[in-house]
C-alpha cells in the first residue's frame, strides 16, 4: 500500500514537471515571436525602438513601443515574464514609466488627435447610451 502512494506521488510529480516544461517551452516560443515583432517594428521605423511594460492584470502585459522616428505601437504578452524575455531578446531599452523624454518621443498623427478629441475635431462621436 505504501509503495502505491509513492508511485502515485512520483507520477504526479513527473506529470507536473512535464507540464511545467511544456509551459516553459511555450513561453520561450511566445517571447521569441514577440521579440521578432519588436525587431521588425524597429527596423520599419528607423532601426531602433524603446519600450515600456504595463501590467494589464489577467490579460497579461502590454509592451508599448516607441520607434526612433516617433511612431508607436504595442503588443500584448500573456505574462510579465514573457514580456520581459521578449524585450531582453529584442535588445530594446525599457523604461520604468511612460513619461518625460520617453513620452516626448511619441509622434501622434491626425487619427490619434481625432480619436482623443472625438467629435470636437471631427472625429467619430461617442456612442450613445442605450
Amino acid at each position: 500500500m505504501a509503495d502505491t502512494e509513492v508511485d502515485e506521488q512520483s507520477d504526479d510529480g513527473a506529470a507536473g514537471a512535464a507540464r511545467a516544461n511544456r509551459q516553459h517551452a511555450r513561453d520561450e516560443r511566445r517571447a521569441a515571436r514577440l521579440a521578432k515583432q519588436i525587431g521588425a517594428f524597429a527596423r520599419r521605423h528607423g532601426g531602433a525602438a524603446e519600450g515600456q511594460l504595463a501590467h494589464l492584470g489577467q490579460a497579461g502585459t502590454r509592451i508599448v513601443l516607441v520607434a526612433q522616428d516617433g511612431d508607436w505601437g504595442d503588443l500584448v504578452a500573456p505574462s510579465h515574464d514573457v514580456a520581459l524575455k521578449a524585450v531582453e531578446k529584442s535588445g530594446i531599452t525599457v523604461h520604468e514609466s511612460f513619461d518625460g523624454e520617453f513620452a516626448a518621443n511619441v509622434r501622434t498623427g491626425p487619427y490619434e488627435w481625432t480619436r482623443m478629441a472625438g467629435i470636437q475635431l471631427g472625429g467619430p462621436a461617442n456612442p450613445t447610451s442605450p
